[in-house]
């Protein structure tokens, strides 16, 4: 099963990278063949539902929470952060993307990513576009910043590495502190770069751009509620509030926090309707991906490939790499975290490196730093929500976006790794 579930993925992968198929056809037609293929016809649906059972609350989350925060930006709540972003950077495209980073390095703290790609698409996406900057610079940049942050102690990884081991996350976070801050030099590098190429590119003018971007601003104001631009923020960081201190599962927080957005701010019947139809391709497009991803999940995880590829993967390691386990470790994560679920990886896989790392006297603390380092990679998985919401939200295709931004994801990965080396955070 091994064989098949890599064959599966790079079928995948191929198909939608090479632009042969869409990833919602790749996502349900790849998995549905090769579970006929293998004999697990008669369960395959089983599988599927259970799959998109699993995402069902993920789906739900994202579909309340790319209304609300379309809501929230067609009533004007971000256009002073965007004018604000506007007045400071100027309309020079390296200005931008080095904001862009640092804004989404600021919003990644609260350990979600889809989060920081809501807020952060919504409030600069129109800034690209009125300059003709390209939008996937975006993803970019969230990628190289989200991806560090999110290994605070609250975030997803180091709180799923930390409890797979039974180890204290402040301690593994602590250790990773050198790794996080030079991945965030290596991102404002990046967007530095990305800024440079793009003022070449767009032959960057200050004036021409300024009269665009007024001629823009003039054509998106009629959707906005400045005076309920104070309730909107309340509402907004009651929301955030609420997410952190766990108050409520979040496609529930969402779903109540919409509902009164739409209500605030558009309290007409017409009104409420024709925002919900402004923002309905997006949702759809977002959705059908989730759903069809459940399908991807369910029968890899359903038929045993999973287990079958890590357990291959641990029987191919040869005996004289026993002493350098968490820098195998480190270089596993990339493709073991693009492949399956963070779950499957940190609560599957993980143990059984640690187990064999521990043979050699190499502490479970520096396999566990090890094991997170591949995170820039993981973000673009095809298991991953927060991608196919910001492929939804750029209007790009799932496999443009990869393509796109691949390179970036290896390259802060490496970064990750050469530091927690040099700094000792894994030997």
């Amino acid at each position: 099963m091994a064989l098949v579930g890599f064959g599966m993925v790079i079928t995948f992968m191929y198909l939608i990278m090479s632009r042969r198929l869409s990833a919602i056809v790749a996502l349900i037609l790849v998995p549905v063949v090769f579970a006929v293929a293998s004999g697990f016809g008669p369960t395959a649906g089983t599988m599927v539902l259970e799959g998109i059972r699993q995402l069902a609350p993920t789906a739900m989350m994202l579909m309340f929470a790319i209304l609300f925060f379309a809501v929230m930006y067609d009533a004007g709540l971000f256009e002073p952060l965007i004018r604000r972003v506007v007045a400071s950077v100027g309309n020079d495209p390296l200005r931008i993307t080095l904001g862009t980073a640092l804004l989404s390095a600021a919003i990644s703290l609260d350990g979600d990513g889809s989060t920081t790609v809501l807020v952060v698409v919504t409030a600069l996406l129109p800034v690209y576009l009125r300059l003709g900057m390209n939008p996937l610079i975006i993803a970019v940049l969230l990628l190289l910043t989200n991806s560090p942050i999110n290994l605070v102690p609250w975030g997803g990884p180091t709180a799923r590495a930390a409890s797979a081991l039974h180890l204290d996350a402040m301690v593994l976070f602590a250790g990773l502190v050198p790794v996080i801050l030079g991945c965030l030099v290596f991102a404002f590098v990046a967007a530095y770069w990305l800024g440079l190429r793009e003022r070449k590119r767009l032959n960057w003018d200050r004036h021409a751009a300024v009269e665009a971007l007024h001629r823009a601003q003039a054509s998106v104001s009629a959707s906005h509620r400045p005076g309920l631009i104070w309730v909107n923020l309340a509402l907004t960081l009651g929301l955030v509030a609420a997410m952190g201190l766990q108050l409520g599962p979040l496609p529930v927080l969402m779903m109540v926090a919409f509902a009164l957005a739409l209500l605030i701010n558009y309290p007409r019947l017409a009104d409420q309707k024709q925002r919900i139809g402004a923002h309905a391709e997006s949702v759809l497009n977002v959705l059908a991906l989730i759903f069809a991803a459940g399908a991807f999940t369910g029968i890899l995880g359903g038929t045993g490939m999973v287990d079958a590829m890590s357990s291959q993967f641990i029987g191919v390691l040869p005996e004289g790499a026993g002493p350098h386990m968490a820098i195998i470790t480190a270089f596993a994560s990339l493709p073991f975290t693009f492949f399956m679920s963070n779950d499957a990886f940190f609560f599957g896989i993980l143990p059984l490196l640690a187990k064999a790392a521990a043979q050699y006297g190499i502490d479970p603390m520096h396999v566990a730093r090890a094991a997170v380092l591949g995170q820039s990679v993981h973000a673009l998985s095809p298991l991953v929500a927060a991608g196919y919401l910001m492929s939804g939200l750029l209007g790009r295709e799932v496999g443009e976006l990869q393509r796109f931004c691949l390179k970036w994801s290896i390259m802060s990965a490496l970064v990750a790794i050469a530091v927690a080396v040099i700094c000792g955070a894994i030997v």
